[in-house]
């Protein structure tokens, strides 16, 4: 059976990012290829190391991959831009079962102000919350390296997150 997390969130557990929709978008991209690596859904190999968010990241070389995740990251995109997406689910599903061995979620709410986008923590329904405060937005709006700061502490609690989670058999 196919279980789901409930859509109520706490509040106090969520991470706030607050960026672009460029900016967003390409922390999704991120994101989902460090689930991809780390839950060894691919092949490592078939990652390559980049510097972003002044962390080493591994970003897929496979060409399948790259077209799928780009085809994704264009429908996100768009829908960012009009403020039609709420969440952003990974699911990870068994081959042979089809039956859902994982799901990372990912909260998104638009900015009142137009300026931005905010892309809250994740959660996946096998792992406790990390307890980390929301960030509190300023009139002003937050610099890039703010962005980047936050970006860095929602990898590191991906890579994080992994640690208790069992290896996946499928």
């Amino acid at each position: 059976a196919i279980s789901t997390m409930s859509s109520a969130v706490d509040t106090k557990n969520i991470i706030t990012l607050k960026g672009s929709v460029a900016i967003v978008s390409e922390f999704f991209f991120t994101a989902i290829n460090s689930i991809l690596y780390q839950r060894g859904i691919y092949q490592p190999e078939t990652f390559k190391r980049e510097s972003k968010y002044g962390l080493t990241v591994l970003t897929t070389t496979d060409a399948g991959l790259l077209t799928y995740l780009n085809q994704i990251m264009g429908q996100m995109e768009s829908w960012l831009l009009d403020g039609d997406v709420q969440r952003l689910v990974v699911v990870v599903s068994g081959v042979d079962s089809g039956e859902t061995l994982e799901r990372w979620q990912f909260n998104v709410g638009v900015e009142k102000d137009g300026d931005g986008m905010a892309a809250s923590g994740f959660g996946d329904e096998n792992v406790a919350h990390n307890n980390v405060p929301k960030q509190t937005s300023s009139k002003k709006g937050k610099s890039l390296r703010e962005i980047h700061d936050e970006i860095q502490a929602i990898i590191r609690q991906i890579t994080a997150s992994v640690t208790f989670l069992p290896l996946l058999n499928e």
